[in-house]
């Protein structure tokens, strides 16, 4: 009885893998489908979040426009959390896996620009999106919303959560949603970036930490009665000077960049507030730590060579990108699938136009635009820093990049504002939200894979590791872009 028990089940066993498969795919298809017919409402989006163009914490319009299409699409919005009032978490669905995705909107100070491939500054606002978060907010929505309807037509179970994450760009957002706690139920966490490549490498990244030195003198006439004064900005000058003189014996990965926010406002004044703001970056949050430790006692020797006060707020801090292999090969199987953008004849146009205008010696084919870089797991990390690092500290986490920019083109730049506005950015945000939500119905299919990468994750971060954010226990700066 057992022989023939068996014999029965056997082809039904054989079945299951390749049927499960075959409706995985189908069901995938439908989902880009579903993204490919509202991708007109969803340019628009993107193009309205491009033309607010707000700094970070300041994102009122961007994060209501994202939550109003959740909200429509049957997503339960709780906002302002993390005592952040741009901030937001929409849920759709019940019980396990929980897949997060991040969305970010915000735009960076000093680069308005038209969609256009040659610089032209657009009076109507002093900011622009050259990181492309208009872009990426939108596409996760997009993807959610596909996932959704497919939990809603119970292909699949399980929860989706879009995160509303303001303030990536040196403002720290995500840190507080993850000291919040609002990522404790997940199981895995999606994010994408605009770039100018298409790739899912497991990148590493930079952890940061910001402040604003802040120095305090005593007024006096320049001329008359200098030798009354005590001048701030003497203080930040001393602490710049000698800041660039530490860059000598610092590890070399280290970067250390900053701006002098308020220098006086008459020469003949000697100024008695002058402000400095300082990024410090390094691959390891620990080392980051230490060398903005021996920062502050460059602040404090200015201090006390020129007769000033010196006082420091931190303003931001970042883990870096805790990448995560098993994640990272099928995010890439699932952009493969996708594919690239490929430009049309006014596309291509435009992007040589906008390459005639780069600094460097070597120019990318445009292109390149349409392809999907080969897989690595090469070590290394990109340079910049991003508050998904302190998520994938949290969570497992994976991402991917997408061609939202003419190939060569650098991120903070006018040209990169030129193409997040241009239909470019919105087919290399197309191709983001397909990835997404693909990689989304293989997590919700696949326990196994999600086990997998847990492990993974548990091994990278140590058994022992305790998060401590490295902006400490302050509150959001909600103010830090005034």
């Amino acid at each position: 009885m057992r022989h023939i028990i068996f014999l029965c089940l056997l082809p039904a066993v054989l079945l299951a893998q390749p049927y499960e498969s075959q409706n995985l795919r189908a069901l995938k298809e439908k989902s880009y489908a579903q993204i490919e017919n509202s991708f007109a409402e969803y340019s628009d989006m993107a193009q309205q979040i491009w033309a607010y163009a707000e700094v970070g914490y300041q994102e009122y319009k961007s994060s209501e426009l994202l939550q109003n299409k959740l909200k429509a699409a049957g997503f339960s919005v709780e906002t302002g959390v993390a005592d952040i009032p741009t901030a937001f978490v929409a849920t759709y669905g019940s019980g396990k896996p929980v897949i997060g995705l991040l969305a970010e909107f915000d735009a960076l100070p000093g680069l308005s620009q038209q969609a256009v491939p040659e610089k032209a500054v657009d009076e109507s606002r002093n900011a622009g999106h050259g990181c492309g978060h208009n872009l990426f907010g939108v596409g996760s929505v997009a993807a959610a919303i596909a996932v959704k309807e497919q939990l809603a037509a119970g292909n699949f179970q399980g929860t989706i959560k879009v995160y509303g994450t303001p303030a990536e760009e040196g403002g720290s957002g995500k840190v507080y949603m993850v000291r919040a706690g609002l990522f404790d139920e997940v199981d895995i966490v999606l994010h994408w970036h605009p770039g100018d490549e298409n790739t899912a490498d497991p990148g590493n990244s930079t952890a940061n930490i910001t402040a604003k030195f802040r120095f305090y003198g005593t007024s006096a006439h320049a001329a008359s009665r200098p030798e009354a004064g005590r001048s701030a900005l003497d203080g930040v000058e001393a602490m710049n000077n000698m800041a660039n003189m530490m860059r000598e014996h610092v590890p070399m990965e280290t970067r250390i960049h900053y701006i002098i926010t308020s220098g006086g406002d008459a020469p003949n004044v000697v100024p008695n507030f002058a402000e400095a703001y300082y990024y410090v970056r390094h691959p390891d949050p620990a080392e980051a730590r230490r060398i903005f430790e021996r920062l502050v006692k460059v602040a404090q020797g200015a201090a006390l060579g020129t007769e000033t006060e010196m006082e420091y707020e931190i303003i931001g801090g970042v883990y870096n990108l805790l990448p995560i292999e098993a994640l990272a090969r099928k995010m890439h199987e699932n952009l493969k699938e996708v594919g690239g953008v490929p430009y049309t004849e006014e596309e291509m146009a435009f992007a040589k136009a906008l390459q005639a205008t780069f600094k460097s010696s070597k120019i990318p084919d445009p292109g390149e635009a349409a392809t999907i870089k080969e897989f690595s797991v090469e070590p290394g990390y990109r340079g910049g820093s991003t508050d998904v690092g302190d998520v994938s500290w949290a969570v497992p986490t994976v991402g991917l990049r997408t061609a939202t920019y003419v190939p060569g083109t650098p991120g903070h730049s006018w040209q990169a504002v030129a193409c997040t506005g241009s239909s470019i950015g919105r087919k290399g945000m197309l191709v983001a939200a397909k990835a997404l939500a693909g990689m989304a119905l293989d997590l919700l299919s696949d326990q196994q894979l999600i086990e997998a990468a847990k492990a993974e994750w548990v091994k990278q971060r140590g058994d022992n590791f305790k998060y401590e954010p490295l902006l400490g226990g302050r509150k959001p700066a909600l103010d830090y872009r005034n």
